[in-house]
Formats: structure tokens, C-alpha cells, sequence
């Protein structure tokens, strides 16, 4: 087996005309070049990498699928919109405030001492998991990498990492094999977020995620939905519960109050956090 470590690879392993050639490293790069402008054009994609229209078109359909960008008219973009939920990387950039108010309030009014607690994918897990060791000890259950590396050297954190299939576009761990070994744990409070509220129902685009957070929600005693005010404006394809279904619900402050009252209606039990403090 060939291992290769980063010091051997040269500084833009993509400017290299093999790599653009190439059509597993051009799609690399034409991922990354899409996340950092946020929209490339069509026309600029075929000129940078020497290749057809068509061929370009062939590329961003398969990113597509794979949930790194939205194909859009001429060209590609890797920022929300109404039906995508965006990339990683504009994600974790994305309402910030609205993320920190609330993990600070399940934190102070969820999280005791002890617990074993699970955490998706998310991007306000991802916030809430950089603030948990101001309650360790704790053992942390997650598939989400971006929380492993944030909480591998914290004293007082045990983790277990839930494995599977590895999914680049979530930088996750998804599908059947992830379920099933989040169906072998019983954890004590579950952190979760949903790409989309509708009529009551909370909705995800990747089917895959949809298998991994239904075992989560079964293998919790207790789950907590945190969903800042944008989601209740998106659409997304797979359903995934009832907001009902959760235990309770936090929002931000900037989620519109018809849309909580609607929801507190249908039988949800949701928290408005006013501030960050």
C-alpha cells in the first residue's frame, strides 16, 4: 500500500496540466474552485481545464450529486439556496450568532456531567461540541469528523466515532453501516439539526443522512432538535420526523413568530433563544 503524507505533495498538486487531465483530480479542483468563488461560471470551467462544455457539465453533474454544489443557469454555486443546503464550508460560516445562542442554551439547561451525548452532522452540533468541555466529563458518541478533531485532545471527553461509509460532501460518516452502529448505544441526549421545516415536518436532502439520524434519534433517551430561523424558509427531498417528535426544539430569536406559534400548535415543544449570553 502506497502511503502519502502531505510534505510530498507539492504546494498546488491542481495547477499541474496531468492533474487538470485528469478526471477525478479536475472535479477536485473544480470543487474547491466553485467553494472559494461561491459561483463559476460554465464557459470559465471548460477554459481553465481545457475541456468541453459538455464535459464540464458532466463534472458538475456528478459534484452535484455528491452534494458538493448546485448546478444553477451557467454555471455552479456551492452557497445555500432554497433547496441546497450548501457546502460544508459555507455552512459553518452561516449564522453564526444565531448557532452560538443556541448551543449556549442547551448547554446551560441540557447538558449535566456524566452524560453520554450524541451529536450529528450538523454545523450547530459542531458549535455546541467546541463548548462541551465546560461540562466534562462526558462521553461523546458522533459520526461528524469535524467534531472528533475538535473535541480528540479536550481532558475529560471520551469519544466514540461512529464509522460507515464516508461521505466527503458532510465530512461524515453515513448511511446503513453508521445506523447500525449508532442502534448498538444507548445514549442519553441527542443534539440534532434538519436541513428543512414544512407543515410541521422536518426534512433532509441526503437520503443516507436520513437512515444515520433516524438511528440516532431511536438510540437516544432524550432528543433535542436545534434549527436556526433559515430553515424554516428551505425545502429539502427525504422526510425525516415529526418536529413534534422531538423532545424540544430551540430556536433563534430571528425565527418568525407565526412559524412557532404554527409549529407549538401542531403539538412541538420549542424554546426561543433571545440572545447568545
Amino acid at each position: 500500500m502506497l502511503v502519502v503524507v502531505a510534505s510530498d505533495l507539492p504546494a498546488d498538486p491542481f495547477a499541474a496540466e496531468g492533474a487538470r487531465r485528469n478526471p477525478e483530480l479536475r472535479r477536485v479542483a473544480m470543487r474547491r474552485q466553485v467553494a472559494e468563488a461561491g459561483f463559476v461560471r460554465v464557459d470559465a470551467l471548460a477554459r481553465d481545464y481545457d475541456v468541453s462544455i459538455m464535459t464540464v457539465h458532466r463534472d458538475l453533474d456528478e459534484l452535484e450529486r455528491q452534494g458538493f454544489l448546485h448546478k444553477v443557469r451557467g454555471g455552479a454555486t456551492s452557497a445555500p439556496t432554497t433547496t441546497f443546503h450548501g457546502d460544508l464550508e459555507h455552512r459553518m460560516q452561516a449564522q453564526v450568532e444565531a448557532k452560538h445562542a443556541i448551543a449556549r442554551e442547551v448547554l446551560r439547561s441540557e447538558v449535566e456531567s456524566g452524560q453520554v451525548i450524541a451529536l450529528d452532522d450538523s454545523t450547530t452540533s459542531l458549535v455546541l461540541a467546541r463548548l462541551l468541555p465546560e461540562k466534562a466529563p462526558l462521553t461523546v458518541v458522533t459520526h461528524f469528523l469535524p467534531v472528533i478533531r475538535a473535541l480528540a485532545a479536550q481532558p475529560g471527553i471520551e469519544l466514540i466515532g461512529l464509522g460507515g461509509r464516508y461521505d466527503a460532501a458532510y465530512d461524515s460518516f453515513l448511511g446503513q453501516a453508521t445506523a447500525a452502529a449508532a442502534a448498538d448505544l444507548r445514549t442519553d441526549l441527542l443534539f440534532l439539526s434538519t436541513t428543512a421545516v414544512a407543515d410541521g415536518v422536518c426534512y433532509i436532502q441526503s437520503l443516507d443522512t436520513v437512515i444515520t439520524r433516524r438511528a440516532l434519534i431511536a438510540s437516544a433517551a432524550r432528543s433535542v432538535a436545534l434549527i436556526d430561523h433559515t430553515k424554516f424558509d428551505r425545502r429539502a427531498l427525504h422526510r425525516l420526523v415529526d418536529l413534534a417528535d422531538f423532545d424540544r426544539v430551540v430556536v433563534d430569536a430571528a425565527t418568525p413568530e407565526q412559524a412557532v406559534r404554527r409549529e407549538r400548535a401542531r403539538g412541538a415543544s420549542i424554546k426561543v433563544v433571545r440572545d447568545a449570553k
